[in-house]
């Protein structure tokens, strides 16, 4: 899949956000977990990439099955603030 220059500043975006689980990132642009990683690996420096790494796994938010059923959205309400 050929994403475009916005839609890989997007993924990158999203893939950094806590709130905002793989699954999300799927259903927008049809990449799986390995696909982002790959291409995070790709886009970064490799010290950004590993700062990254460290910081998502494990963590429950990035993926829907390790997070609470209560959490229905992908972001946070004040994420998106009108500039």
């Amino acid at each position: 899949m050929t994403l475009f220059e916005h839609e890989i500043s997007r993924v990158i975006e999203m893939a950094w956000e806590d709130r905002t689980p793989f699954e999300a990132i799927a259903r927008e642009f049809g990449l799986s977990e390995s696909d982002v990683i790959k291409l995070m690996r790709s886009e970064m420096k490799a010290s950004s990439f590993r700062m990254w790494r460290k910081r998502v796994t494990g963590r429950r938010t990035k993926h829907n099955h390790l997070r609470s059923p209560d959490v229905l959205r992908a972001y946070s309400p004040a994420q998106y603030k009108p500039r």
